[in-house]
């Protein structure tokens, strides 16, 4: 790893610790909004118009918390990189992830490079 003082990684560390909190509050906030909207939907009368505004916003809301879940998962598994002393190495080719970048996306599995090539591999497959 090119982190090079112990500050860096308190800072990783931090970083990735509020964002966890932030994530697992969102998602607890999902949860019981959608326990709410499922009981006023129970008790309400509404027309078609609403029915399909209503499923339009359940499946948004439902995308948002699955991407914070999804975010969650690579919050904790930054968080086990950093305990274990794996943090920081890319996934793909074992190169250390610039600074910087762990800065901005600090639960970055990969560098940008092998990000990047990744995301075109993905975009090519679903362009066939």
């Amino acid at each position: 790893m090119d982190v090079s003082t112990q500050s860096h990684l308190k800072t990783l560390r931090d970083l990735l610790t509020y964002r966890l909190a932030e994530l697992r509050a969102e998602v607890h906030a999902a949860k019981l909004a959608r326990q709410a909207a499922s009981f006023e939907a129970s008790a309400e009368v509404v027309d078609r118009k609403d029915e399909a505004a209503g499923r339009e916003s359940a499946a948004i809301d439902a995308a948002q918390e699955q991407r914070d879940r999804d975010e969650l998962e690579e919050v904790v598994a930054a968080l086990h990189r950093l305990d274990v002393g794996s943090y920081g190495d890319c996934a793909s080719c074992g190169e250390p992830i610039a600074l910087p970048r762990l800065l901005v996306q600090p639960s970055a599995l990969r560098c940008a490079a092998c990000q990047t090539l990744r995301e075109h591999a993905a975009a090519a497959a679903r362009a066939v």
